[in-house]
């Protein structure tokens, strides 16, 4: 079990809501929903039931197929499990409630009676087969669960120091300095390689070589895979995840869906897409016709840039090969050594980052006078009733035209402006230059 933020929100949940609400914790699988429940039900109430429903016998099952009289459902759990529950004192954990819609209809009527609080995980739960014939209740408390986040990714290595480190490096406004910039840079190329996924942070816990890491990461793919393809038998929405790294490095102002099928875009390809984006395995981000404080008023549907929730799943994709070269490829990303212009790589790590602080994903791209290119700003944050532009760079940071044109255009309506990259704290007249590492910060200043 790692130290995890989710823990907290669940804190909250127990002390203000529990007695309206089910705690819904939702999120792609294997990002460790069933773990954090079980933990929290262990140190925070005196008997928890865990109801798996990926793997539960049938004699368990049937027992909910009945749940009109209350008083014999749980008289009957308690006896096919031997745990008693205790009102007012206990939990029980629905754990991949999207197996049986029926039971989370009931949520309703369980939080209803009051006796016993209600956690429940899912993966894929909007997905239409998963809410298909039933009511879903309002009575549920979302918490989103995310990968694991940087601080958390040096909470499980034992690095308690160096995220302060930086926060304190941050607040003083100051350059780094050269030799300590690269140190804290090739750590985050680490978090950046190894992912968040506990399976993959576990094995790099565990001294695995990335050979290994890569291996854990393909299997939580190939898990992904085989869901899209119980979803989507025609295999186009597998083949949409699986075009996303190619599709950012081809950097065009939008994903094509035609691209990744290799098909006529239809109404079943945007059907497919919805629940592609019910997964919660990718992050979309709209392109904003026009940037205001109002960016969820202005977005176009139509045109979407998507990444991998996971940059380390996003890794795997990127230098997907049958070869046994995987070694040497994250060899070279971590001494940023890699000849290929990866600022894409540096792209999806900024979105998981701003998507895991709470804020939804925008760009903006408009035309370029007398030819048909496109400027395009990465990423748009509302703050302070205005906007916050936000350029990402793998390394070389002179070139910044489409920020500075930006600029120009909105000079009114903008904030505050920055280019994150790999290089040290600076700044040229406006535009605040940090290191891609600091972006969290910066997140937390600006909300």
């Amino acid at each position: 079990m790692f130290k995890r933020k989710a823990y907290n929100a669940l804190l909250l949940w127990k002390e203000k809501y529990s007695h309206k609400y089910a705690a819904m914790l939702e999120g792609a699988r294997r990002v460790g929903k069933s773990t954090i429940a079980e933990e929290f039900a262990k140190n925070h109430f005196k008997s928890y039931i865990k109801i798996d429903f990926a793997n539960i016998d049938a004699e368990t099952l049937e027992i909910f197929n009945d749940i009109a009289n209350l008083d014999l459902f749980f008289l009957r759990l308690q006896t096919a499990t031997g745990i008693r529950l205790y009102p007012k004192e206990s939990v029980i954990i629905f754990d991949e409630i999207q197996r049986q819609p029926k039971v989370r209809q009931a949520i309703k009527y369980l939080i209803a009676d009051g006796r016993y609080c209600y956690i429940e995980t899912g993966s894929l739960i909007s997905i239409k087969q998963n809410v298909a014939n039933i009511v879903i209740p309002s009575e549920e408390y979302f918490i989103d669960i995310y990968p694991l986040d940087y601080e958390e990714f040096l909470w499980a290595t034992g690095n308690k120091d160096t995220y302060n480190i930086i926060k304190e490096l941050y607040k003083n406004g100051k350059p780094v300095g050269e030799k300590l910039n690269r140190k804290l840079m090739r750590d985050f190329r680490i978090y950046m390689a190894v992912g968040g996924m506990p399976q993959a942070v576990e094995a790099y816990v565990n001294g695995e070589n990335f050979e290994e890491i890569d291996f854990v990461k393909r299997t939580i793919i190939k898990l992904y895979e085989e869901d899209f393809y119980k979803i989507d038998k025609s295999g186009r929405l597998a083949k949409m995840y699986y075009a996303i790294p190619t599709q950012l490095s081809l950097n065009k102002k939008r994903f094509t869906i035609s691209n990744a099928t290799g098909k006529r875009t239809t109404e079943k390809d945007k059907q497919i897409l919805s629940e592609l984006l019910d997964s919660k395995t990718v992050l979309v981000s709209y392109n904003t016709l026009d940037p205001s404080i109002s960016l969820s008023s202005t977005y176009d549907e139509t045109c979407y840039k998507m990444y991998i929730t996971d940059t380390g799943l996003f890794t795997t994709l990127l230098f997907n090969s049958a070869d046994k070269s995987h070694e040497k490829i994250y060899a070279k990303l971590l001494s940023d050594k890699l000849d290929a212009n990866l600022g894409y790589l540096y792209e999806n790590i900024a979105a998981q980052i701003i998507a895991t602080s709470g804020n939804k994903l925008f760009y903006h791209t408009w035309k370029k006078q007398n030819n048909n290119h496109h400027y395009e700003v990465d990423f748009l944050i509302a703050s302070h009733a205005k906007i916050v532009p936000i350029e990402i760079k793998s390394s070389a940071v002179n070139t910044h035209k489409s920020i500075t044109e930006f600029a120009n255009k909105y000079s009114k309506k903008i904030y505050q402006q920055f280019l994150f990259s790999q290089k040290d704290v600076d700044n040229k007249e406006q535009l605040l230059y940090k290191p891609i590492y600091m972006l969290p910060f910066v997140l937390e200043d600006l909300q």
